[in-house]
C-alpha cells in the first residue's frame, strides 16, 4: 500500500509522488495528478463532462492557495460558480459567463479566510468512482461538501453574485443577465 501524504489544501490523503502542482492553488503532487485523472475522464466523454463546471469550481475552492491579487480573484470566481449553480439552479453556461464578468472586475473582491475544513469529500473520491453514475455522483456531492464548507462567506458570495445579475452579460450575440 503507497504512503499517504495529506494534502495542504483539500486536506485528503493522496500517495506521495513526485510530480508537478498548479502555481497558485495548493495542493499535493498526488492531489494535483488525481484532479488530472478526472479532467482527463472528463474530457474525454462528454458524458462525464456535464457536471465539470462544478469539478472545476470545487478544486478550486478547496485549494485557494494564498491571498494574492491572482488567488482572490480566483476564489471569488469559482465560489460564485458553485453558489450559482447549486443555490441558484443556474446552468454550467450561466455560471461560467459570471464568472468570466467576475474576472474583468480586478481589485473588487477581497480574500476570504478559508475554513478550517474544505469539507468531506475531495477529488478522490471522484477519482475513485467506477461508473457514470458514481462519478456525477460524487462531482455533485464534492461541489456541495466544498460549497457548506464556506458557509461562514456564503452572505458576502451571494452578494457579489447580485452584484453581478445587474450587469448584462454577452451570450450567443444577445444580451442577458442573470437572474
Amino acid at each position: 500500500m503507497p504512503h499517504l501524504l495529506p494534502c495542504p489544501g483539500c486536506g485528503g490523503s493522496f500517495p506521495t509522488v513526485e510530480g508537478p502542482t498548479h502555481r497558485y492553488l495548493e495542493s499535493s503532487p498526488g492531489c494535483w495528478a488525481a484532479y488530472g485523472e478526472v479532467l482527463a475522464r472528463e474530457y474525454s466523454d462528454p458524458a462525464y463532462a456535464r457536471l465539470h463546471r462544478l469539478t472545476v469550481d470545487a478544486y478550486s475552492v478547496q485549494h485557494p492557495g494564498r491571498p494574492g491579487p491572482q488567488t482572490i480573484q480566483s476564489a471569488a470566481g469559482h465560489l460564485v460558480g458553485l453558489y450559482l449553480v447549486l443555490e441558484r439552479g443556474r446552468s454550467a453556461a450561466e455560471a461560467t459567463k459570471a464568472i468570466g464578468l467576475l474576472t474583468r472586475r480586478k481589485g473588487q473582491y477581497v480574500w476570504l479566510a478559508p475554513p478550517n475544513s474544505m469539507g468531506a469529500v475531495t477529488v478522490a473520491n471522484v477519482q475513485s468512482a467506477k461508473s457514470l453514475a458514481e462519478h456525477l455522483g460524487w462531482v455533485r456531492k464534492w461541489a456541495e461538501s466544498a460549497w457548506k464548507a464556506w458557509t461562514a462567506h456564503h452572505d458576502t458570495v451571494r452578494m457579489w453574485a447580485d452584484q453581478l445579475a445587474d450587469q448584462p452579460i454577452k451570450a450567443s450575440g444577445k444580451r442577458a443577465k442573470l437572474q
